[in-house]
């Protein structure tokens, strides 16, 4: 996955659309954050990361801040 995004690839790549609210809805903190990322990723990437460091920075922060998170959390 490319490292750097600007605000409009974010945007359109990793939204948190209701249906997927809805998916994460049961889950809380750590694993909320965990789920929501890893579901994004693996649309962008139709496959999972083999270690969190294969997530940049920004994308974590971008979905943790559309679920009202700490990104500090996915460190967790």
């Amino acid at each position: 996955m490319k490292r750097n995004w600007n605000e409009d690839e974010l945007l359109e790549h990793f939204v948190v659309v209701p249906i997927e609210r809805k998916l994460i809805g049961n889950k809380t903190g750590t694993s909320r954050l965990g789920f929501a990322v890893l579901l994004k990723y693996f649309q962008q990437e139709a496959r999972f990361p083999s270690k969190k460091q294969d997530i940049p920075k920004v994308v974590v922060e971008f979905i943790a801040q559309q679920l009202g998170l700490s990104s500090a959390l996915f460190e967790e």
